[in-house]
């Protein structure tokens, strides 16, 4: 995914919490250590660069539904100053009250200071967090995320939003069916993304998916708080624009 001028980085999303979601490109994830992800292979080490980048792909922010969504391969606070204080400027200009940033577990100290400095712009900060399953033994012996709690209340205490992951050998519907409950639960939305075939040594179940769409897919669908992505792209950003 390093290749800026073919990655769609812009896009609309008009349903289930109506925004507009921005992929920028930062320093990088600095755990890249989940067996999943290979995510965290869109940075650059130079910041002039990237914001270079994000400049021009925030020029397309409009503020049409006043929410903005902005990820980067990595959390928030890998994307550089000067393209912070151009989404602050923006969500000011364009009158955007709601803002959503990603933020790896390791990095959520930086979150409460970040909502001070973005309320006192009028601004409402809601912090996403890929937490993929709330079993911990497994996230962590299978996915590697670094999350060293098994608490959704702890979690709760830096989370708006969770992201969930399906569709991978060891899941049941009953594991996934857990995961869904406790996310609407303890946190205002959940994000599930299904496992697609990537560089990484995760693979795709193909069972476990059929699981999913068959017994799970149509009980959430419609629900309002549960975004669900077949497809990793589904949001409209990250795919190749050939």
């Amino acid at each position: 995914m390093s290749d800026e001028n073919h990655l769609i980085r812009y896009s609309v999303i008009t349903e289930k919490n109506p925004r507009e979601i921005v992929l920028l490109r930062g320093n990088g994830c600095k755990w890249r250590r989940c067996k999943f992800c290979d995510y965290h292979l869109d940075f650059n080490l130079n910041p002039q660069l990237n914001y270079e980048l994000n400049a021009k792909v925030l020029e397309y922010v409009t503020g049409r539904f006043k929410h903005l969504e902005v990820i980067n391969s990595g959390s928030f606070s890998d994307l550089d100053q000067n393209t912070m204080n151009l989404i602050k400027e923006i969500c000011v200009k364009k009158e955007i009250t709601h803002l959503y940033f990603e933020c790896h577990w390791n990095d959520r100290h930086y979150i409460q200071g970040a909502k001070k400095e973005l309320n006192d712009l009028g601004i409402t900060l809601k912090i996403k967090g890929g937490v993929e399953t709330f079993d911990m033994k497994y996230r962590e012996s299978v996915f590697c995320k670094g999350i060293d709690t098994e608490s959704p209340e702890e979690m709760a205490k830096y989370y708006d939003q969770v992201c969930l992951l399906f569709g991978v050998t060891g899941q049941t519907q009953l594991s996934m069916e857990n995961d869904l409950e406790t996310g609407l639960k303890y946190f205002n939305r959940v994000c599930v993304n299904i496992m697609v075939n990537n560089s990484t040594q995760i693979k795709p179940d193909k069972q476990v998916i059929s699981i999913f769409t068959d017994k799970i897919y149509p009980k959430y669908k419609k629900n309002s708080r549960v975004d669900i992505l077949l497809n990793n792209t589904d949001f409209g950003v990250g795919g190749k624009n050939e």
